[in-house]
């Protein structure tokens, strides 16, 4: 590809990117890199490496990156990037024991007392999890439910129904601007949290069907324990442990975008400040360190991909409208949100609630198209698998869809322009 890829150039001699029937090489070694975790799904953290090694040698020899040619430009891209892949690396290793530390607890163990002895028990839950992540960062969303599922259904949790609790996440921080990293993105740059808010009515479509099969599913699977132990005492200073963790990640995020929106880049604040909670805590209650060596592996995994995709030219993807959001939503299941949802944001005249939901939801249809997915991969590796994700888990693209049309049948497209002339860059933590 990358002999293919000079003659190409060479070829080109405009300027123009080289390309393969239109379509950039960029793009087209990212989806070899993308189709080669769907194929070695046992050997996806070196698929990924390889391919944001790949890519970055592409750019260094054939073309450029945004910032400049060669390896100059390279090092001043990551320059640019490494806030987000620190950020990143530190909230994914936080909350996994923040996850641990909320097992612990026994929270979970006490929590069948409260939920149905049915299938519907698998429903409420994904419903919790729904409303945790519209003011919880959708990663600990998903790895609390990760975890409380783990105790439920006795550490027998079906893939289809780990889907659900990716699904759950992503479709309740849609909604919301403090929910996910590309709704704080709008927000900062002058949308309405009324305009995003929108995307709860589909959000809410989604969860009612992916909620629906997936619990089936799970109940048919392994169903959820009828009675817990009357016994068990809920540790609360774990919970105070818990608390503390995501109020330091919640008032750090909440303070920077307030106060100093463009320090967000400068300096990874929520990752470290979630981290300064758990030292804080070390004397308190000992976390499970045991557990940063395989959670380091797929956070690594998932730094890759978002390497990958911030070198990807964006700026090549379709002009705004209500089929073009529609298949935004398809493309974040593959393709990093947050580089999709900028240049939403520079293009303008999108209808932003569409596209909170589009770029929210959609990566929940693969296992790595969203931070909450990987994340609770961490905790079922089993889930590795983009066939057996995208088998059980058919429901959750019929769900997209479904929950699109609602609510364009309801409210209708209607693009808004920015509210103020300049664009805010991403807050530096990751959804």
């Amino acid at each position: 590809m990358l002999v293919f890829g000079s003659n190409i150039a060479v070829a080109a001699g405009d300027g123009a990117l080289p390309a393969i029937a239109g379509i950039p090489i960029d793009f087209i070694l990212f989806a070899l890199t993308l189709l080669g975790v769907a194929l070695f799904h046992h050997y996806t953290l070196q698929v990924a490496l390889t391919g944001a090694v790949s890519i970055a040698l592409y750019k260094i020899i054939f073309t450029r990156f945004k910032f400049g040619p060669g390896i100059s430009g390279f090092l001043a891209h990551l320059g640019h990037e490494w806030v987000i892949l620190a950020n990143l690396f530190c909230l994914l290793t936080g909350f996994a024991l923040l996850s641990r530390h909320f097992e612990k607890s026994h929270v979970p163990v006490i929590l069948p007392k409260y939920l149905p002895d049915d299938w519907k028990g698998g429903f409420v839950l994904l419903a919790m999890v729904f409303v945790l992540s519209g003011f919880l960062d959708n990663i600990a969303a998903a790895l609390i439910g990760g975890a409380m599922a783990h105790q439920l259904f006795k550490a027998r949790v079906h893939i289809g129904f780990l889907a659900g609790i990716v699904a759950a996440s992503n479709a309740g921080g849609a909604g919301s601007v403090i929910g996910d990293t590309t709704t704080t993105m709008m927000w900062l740059a002058g949308v309405s949290p009324l305009d995003v808010i929108e995307a709860y009515l589909p959000a809410v479509v989604t969860l009612l069907i992916v909620g629906y099969f997936a619990a089936k599913k799970q109940h048919a699977y392994s169903p959820i324990i009828k009675n817990s132990n009357l016994h068990t005492h809920v540790d609360w200073k774990r919970v105070g442990i818990v608390g503390l963790i995501l109020i330091a990640a919640i008032a750090t995020n909440v303070t920077i975008n307030l106060t100093a929106p463009e320090k967000a880049d400068h300096f990874p604040y929520i990752g470290v400040a979630v981290w300064v909670a758990i030292l804080i805590s070390v004397p308190i209650r000992r976390p499970d360190w045991e557990l940063l060596p395989e959670t380091a592996k797929g956070t690594i995994f998932l730094l890759s991909l978002v390497l990958c995709a911030s070198m990807m030219p964006v700026e090549h993807l379709p002009a705004a409208s209500w089929l073009t959001t529609l298949g935004l939503g398809f493309i974040s299941s593959v393709f990093d949100n947050i580089p999709l949802t900028a240049l939403a944001i520079k293009q303008g005249g999108y209808d932003w609630g569409f596209l909170a939901y589009a770029v929210g939801f959609g990566g929940s249809m693969i296992w790595f198209g969203s931070s909450a997915g990987v994340a609770l991969s961490n905790m079922y590796p089993e889930a590795r698998s983009v066939g057996l994700w995208l088998k059980h888990g058919w429901y959750i693209p019929v769900a997209y869809v479904a929950g699109y049309l609602v609510l364009l049948a309801v409210l209708g497209w209607h693009p808004h322009a920015l509210h103020q002339a300049t664009t805010a860059t991403p807050a530096a933590v990751a959804r």
